[in-house]
Protein backbone atom coordinates (compact mmCIF):
# COMPACT_ATOMS: atom_id res chain seq x y z
CA UNK A 1 0.00 0.00 0.00
CA UNK A 2 1.38 3.43 -0.96
CA UNK A 3 1.86 6.33 1.54
CA UNK A 4 -1.28 8.17 -0.25
CA UNK A 5 -3.48 5.35 0.39
CA UNK A 6 -2.07 4.46 3.78
CA UNK A 7 -2.93 8.55 4.90
CA UNK A 8 -6.40 8.05 2.39
CA UNK A 9 -7.50 5.10 5.05
CA UNK A 10 -6.80 7.21 8.31
CA UNK A 11 -8.57 10.60 6.96
CA UNK A 12 -11.81 10.16 7.97
CA UNK A 13 -10.85 9.31 11.59
CA UNK A 14 -8.59 12.37 11.70
CA UNK A 15 -11.66 14.72 10.28
CA UNK A 16 -13.86 13.08 13.62
CA UNK A 17 -10.73 14.06 15.95
CA UNK A 18 -10.49 17.39 14.14
CA UNK A 19 -13.87 18.56 14.37
CA UNK A 20 -14.46 17.00 18.40
CA UNK A 21 -10.92 19.22 19.19
CA UNK A 22 -11.51 22.48 17.36
CA UNK A 23 -15.89 22.52 17.86
CA UNK A 24 -16.75 22.73 14.63
CA UNK A 25 -16.30 20.50 10.94
CA UNK A 26 -15.30 23.68 9.12
CA UNK A 27 -12.25 24.31 11.58
CA UNK A 28 -11.60 20.90 11.89
CA UNK A 29 -11.67 20.48 7.87
CA UNK A 30 -9.23 23.52 7.69
CA UNK A 31 -6.52 21.69 10.61
CA UNK A 32 -6.74 18.73 8.01
CA UNK A 33 -6.23 20.66 4.96
CA UNK A 34 -3.56 22.05 6.51
CA UNK A 35 -1.60 19.09 7.85
CA UNK A 36 -2.44 17.37 3.94
CA UNK A 37 -0.75 20.03 2.62
CA UNK A 38 2.29 19.72 5.04
CA UNK A 39 2.91 16.37 4.17
CA UNK A 40 2.54 16.71 0.55
CA UNK A 41 5.44 19.77 0.82
CA UNK A 42 7.90 17.56 3.24
CA UNK A 43 6.61 13.67 3.63
CA UNK A 44 9.90 13.20 5.86
CA UNK A 45 7.79 14.66 8.57
CA UNK A 46 6.11 11.19 9.03
CA UNK A 47 9.73 9.66 9.32
CA UNK A 48 10.42 7.90 12.69
CA UNK A 49 6.50 7.20 13.74
CA UNK A 50 4.89 3.84 14.53
CA UNK A 51 2.41 3.97 11.85
CA UNK A 52 1.12 5.71 9.69
CA UNK A 53 -1.93 6.76 11.66
CA UNK A 54 0.19 8.02 14.31
CA UNK A 55 2.46 9.94 12.30
CA UNK A 56 -0.64 11.73 11.00
CA UNK A 57 -1.48 12.77 14.14
CA UNK A 58 1.25 13.67 15.12
CA UNK A 59 1.96 16.38 12.21
CA UNK A 60 -1.85 17.65 13.17
CA UNK A 61 -1.11 17.90 16.72
CA UNK A 62 2.25 19.80 15.81
CA UNK A 63 -0.01 22.24 13.26
CA UNK A 64 -2.73 22.78 15.55
CA UNK A 65 -0.93 23.43 18.76
CA UNK A 66 1.31 25.61 16.63
CA UNK A 67 -1.35 28.32 16.73
CA UNK A 68 -1.60 30.44 19.84
CA UNK A 69 -5.01 30.59 19.79
CA UNK A 70 -5.73 27.46 20.72
CA UNK A 71 -4.41 27.54 24.13
CA UNK A 72 -7.98 28.74 24.85
CA UNK A 73 -11.25 27.26 25.00
CA UNK A 74 -12.65 27.16 21.43
CA UNK A 75 -16.09 28.93 20.19
CA UNK A 76 -18.39 25.52 19.36
CA UNK A 77 -20.92 24.98 17.04
CA UNK A 78 -23.91 25.37 19.49
CA UNK A 79 -26.07 23.01 16.84
CA UNK A 80 -23.75 19.88 18.53
CA UNK A 81 -24.28 19.79 22.42
CA UNK A 82 -21.23 17.49 22.80
CA UNK A 83 -18.95 19.75 20.62
CA UNK A 84 -20.23 22.43 22.87
CA UNK A 85 -19.31 20.46 26.08
CA UNK A 86 -16.22 19.33 24.99
CA UNK A 87 -15.48 22.47 24.01
CA UNK A 88 -14.88 23.69 27.18
CA UNK A 89 -11.94 21.72 28.42
CA UNK A 90 -8.50 22.93 28.82
CA UNK A 91 -6.51 22.02 25.41
CA UNK A 92 -4.29 19.37 26.61
CA UNK A 93 -6.65 17.40 28.70
CA UNK A 94 -8.97 17.44 25.80
CA UNK A 95 -6.49 16.23 23.17
CA UNK A 96 -5.60 13.36 25.68
CA UNK A 97 -9.10 12.75 26.07
CA UNK A 98 -10.48 12.74 22.76
CA UNK A 99 -7.58 10.42 21.24
CA UNK A 100 -7.91 7.80 24.50
CA UNK A 101 -12.01 7.78 24.05
CA UNK A 102 -13.25 8.66 20.97
CA UNK A 103 -10.02 7.50 18.64
CA UNK A 104 -9.43 4.56 21.32
CA UNK A 105 -5.52 5.12 20.58
CA UNK A 106 -3.47 3.31 23.68
CA UNK A 107 -1.95 4.95 26.21
CA UNK A 108 1.38 4.40 24.99
CA UNK A 109 0.08 5.84 21.34
CA UNK A 110 -1.06 8.81 22.52
CA UNK A 111 1.90 9.69 24.31
CA UNK A 112 3.66 9.33 20.95
CA UNK A 113 0.93 11.68 19.09
CA UNK A 114 1.26 14.49 21.93
CA UNK A 115 4.96 13.94 22.48
CA UNK A 116 4.56 13.41 26.28
CA UNK A 117 5.06 10.66 28.44
CA UNK A 118 2.67 8.04 29.17
CA UNK A 119 2.79 9.53 33.18
CA UNK A 120 1.44 12.86 31.85
CA UNK A 121 -0.92 11.24 29.55
CA UNK A 122 -2.65 9.72 32.39
CA UNK A 123 -2.84 12.48 34.30
CA UNK A 124 -4.19 14.74 31.48
CA UNK A 125 -6.69 11.93 31.05
CA UNK A 126 -7.42 12.03 34.60
CA UNK A 127 -7.29 16.36 34.35
CA UNK A 128 -9.96 15.82 31.12
CA UNK A 129 -12.21 13.38 33.66
CA UNK A 130 -12.93 15.84 36.22
CA UNK A 131 -13.43 18.89 33.88
CA UNK A 132 -16.20 16.82 31.95
CA UNK A 133 -17.48 15.27 34.94
CA UNK A 134 -18.28 19.38 36.01
CA UNK A 135 -20.12 19.55 32.55
CA UNK A 136 -22.43 16.88 33.28
CA UNK A 137 -22.04 15.56 36.92
CA UNK A 138 -24.45 12.33 37.13
CA UNK A 139 -25.46 10.14 39.73
CA UNK A 140 -24.03 6.85 39.24
CA UNK A 141 -25.00 3.36 40.65
CA UNK A 142 -22.19 0.78 41.17
CA UNK A 143 -22.62 -2.71 41.33
CA UNK A 144 -19.60 -4.67 42.75
CA UNK A 145 -19.45 -7.28 45.15
CA UNK A 146 -15.92 -6.72 46.05
CA UNK A 147 -15.37 -4.13 49.18
CA UNK A 148 -12.10 -2.21 47.94
CA UNK A 149 -12.76 -2.48 44.29
CA UNK A 150 -16.01 -0.86 44.94
CA UNK A 151 -14.54 1.62 47.93
CA UNK A 152 -12.11 2.89 45.26
CA UNK A 153 -14.67 3.02 42.81
CA UNK A 154 -16.78 5.36 44.57
CA UNK A 155 -13.82 7.62 45.38
CA UNK A 156 -13.17 7.50 41.84
CA UNK A 157 -16.49 8.82 40.59
CA UNK A 158 -16.92 11.07 43.84
CA UNK A 159 -13.46 12.62 42.84
CA UNK A 160 -14.41 13.62 39.41
CA UNK A 161 -17.75 15.53 40.75
CA UNK A 162 -19.99 12.50 40.41
CA UNK A 163 -22.86 11.32 43.20
CA UNK A 164 -22.86 7.60 44.13
CA UNK A 165 -26.46 6.25 44.36
CA UNK A 166 -25.00 3.76 46.63
CA UNK A 167 -23.01 0.37 46.57
CA UNK A 168 -25.19 -2.86 45.59
CA UNK A 169 -23.63 -6.23 46.20
CA UNK A 170 -26.01 -8.85 44.71
CA UNK A 171 -28.66 -8.18 41.83
CA UNK A 172 -31.70 -7.81 44.76
CA UNK A 173 -29.54 -5.08 46.08
CA UNK A 174 -29.16 -3.06 42.67
CA UNK A 175 -32.48 -3.14 41.73
CA UNK A 176 -33.89 -1.93 44.98
CA UNK A 177 -31.28 0.58 44.37
CA UNK A 178 -32.55 1.61 40.86
CA UNK A 179 -36.19 1.46 42.25
CA UNK A 180 -35.50 4.39 44.86
CA UNK A 181 -33.90 6.50 42.07
CA UNK A 182 -32.99 6.27 38.65
CA UNK A 183 -29.36 6.29 37.93
CA UNK A 184 -27.47 8.41 35.51
CA UNK A 185 -24.66 5.53 34.46
CA UNK A 186 -24.08 2.03 35.92
CA UNK A 187 -20.62 0.73 36.85
CA UNK A 188 -21.74 -2.95 36.88
CA UNK A 189 -19.50 -5.91 37.79
CA UNK A 190 -20.64 -10.01 36.67
CA UNK A 191 -19.92 -11.83 39.20
CA UNK A 192 -21.15 -11.19 42.39
CA UNK A 193 -21.10 -11.85 45.96
CA UNK A 194 -24.19 -14.44 45.92
CA UNK A 195 -23.73 -15.87 42.83
CA UNK A 196 -25.93 -13.82 40.91
CA UNK A 197 -25.01 -11.88 38.07
CA UNK A 198 -24.75 -7.76 37.70
CA UNK A 199 -25.19 -8.45 34.06
CA UNK A 200 -28.97 -9.83 34.31
CA UNK A 201 -29.45 -7.02 37.07
CA UNK A 202 -28.54 -4.95 34.55
CA UNK A 203 -30.76 -6.36 31.51
CA UNK A 204 -33.16 -6.21 34.09
CA UNK A 205 -33.13 -2.34 34.65
CA UNK A 206 -32.67 -1.93 31.18
CA UNK A 207 -36.24 -2.67 30.49
CA UNK A 208 -37.46 0.11 32.51
CA UNK A 209 -35.13 3.15 32.01
CA UNK A 210 -31.90 3.47 29.23
CA UNK A 211 -28.66 4.48 30.46
CA UNK A 212 -25.33 3.97 29.47
CA UNK A 213 -23.67 1.19 30.91
CA UNK A 214 -19.77 0.24 32.16
CA UNK A 215 -18.81 -3.37 33.12
CA UNK A 216 -15.72 -3.61 34.69
CA UNK A 217 -14.79 -7.31 34.97
CA UNK A 218 -12.92 -9.84 35.50
CA UNK A 219 -14.46 -12.13 32.97
CA UNK A 220 -14.87 -10.10 29.72
CA UNK A 221 -15.60 -13.73 27.74
CA UNK A 222 -18.89 -13.63 29.66
CA UNK A 223 -20.04 -10.66 27.10
CA UNK A 224 -19.76 -13.00 24.34
CA UNK A 225 -23.42 -14.12 24.19
CA UNK A 226 -25.23 -11.37 21.53
CA UNK A 227 -27.61 -10.65 24.10
CA UNK A 228 -28.77 -7.02 25.00
CA UNK A 229 -26.89 -5.24 26.62
CA UNK A 230 -23.78 -5.26 24.25
CA UNK A 231 -21.02 -4.17 25.83
CA UNK A 232 -20.00 -0.41 24.26
CA UNK A 233 -18.26 -0.21 27.66
CA UNK A 234 -15.85 -2.33 29.31
CA UNK A 235 -13.42 -2.52 31.23
CA UNK A 236 -11.11 -5.43 32.35
CA UNK A 237 -10.03 -6.01 35.83
CA UNK A 238 -7.44 -4.69 37.07
CA UNK A 239 -7.86 -1.40 35.77
CA UNK A 240 -6.04 1.99 36.05
CA UNK A 241 -7.92 4.61 37.74
CA UNK A 242 -7.38 6.91 34.19
CA UNK A 243 -8.86 4.35 32.01
CA UNK A 244 -12.27 4.68 34.58
CA UNK A 245 -12.26 8.06 33.95
CA UNK A 246 -11.66 8.46 30.56
CA UNK A 247 -14.46 5.43 29.80
CA UNK A 248 -16.72 7.01 32.12
CA UNK A 249 -16.64 10.52 30.21
CA UNK A 250 -16.92 8.93 26.81
CA UNK A 251 -20.26 7.23 27.94
CA UNK A 252 -21.64 9.95 29.40
CA UNK A 253 -21.05 12.06 26.62
CA UNK A 254 -21.44 10.31 23.73
CA UNK A 255 -24.55 8.10 24.91
CA UNK A 256 -27.61 9.30 24.22
CA UNK A 257 -29.47 8.22 26.63
CA UNK A 258 -27.25 9.63 29.35
CA UNK A 259 -29.17 11.47 32.44
CA UNK A 260 -27.53 14.61 33.76
CA UNK A 261 -27.68 14.82 37.31
CA UNK A 262 -30.01 18.41 38.72
CA UNK A 263 -27.99 20.47 40.11
CA UNK A 264 -28.73 22.36 43.98
CA UNK A 265 -29.39 25.87 43.83
CA UNK A 266 -26.29 28.06 45.21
Amino acid sequence: MSTSQSVAQHLPYLRRYARALTGNQASGDAYVAATLEALIQDPSVMDGSSSTRIGLYRLFTKIWNSIGLNGQPVAADANQPVERHLSQIAPMPRQAFLLVALEGLSEDEAAKVLDIDVPALRQLVEDSGRELAAEIATDVLIIEDETFIALDLEALVEGLGHKVLGVARTHSEAIALAKVKQPGVILADIQLADGSSGLDAVNEMLRSFEVPVIFITAYPERFLTGERPEPAFLIAKPFQPATVSAVLSQALFFARNAKRRERKAG
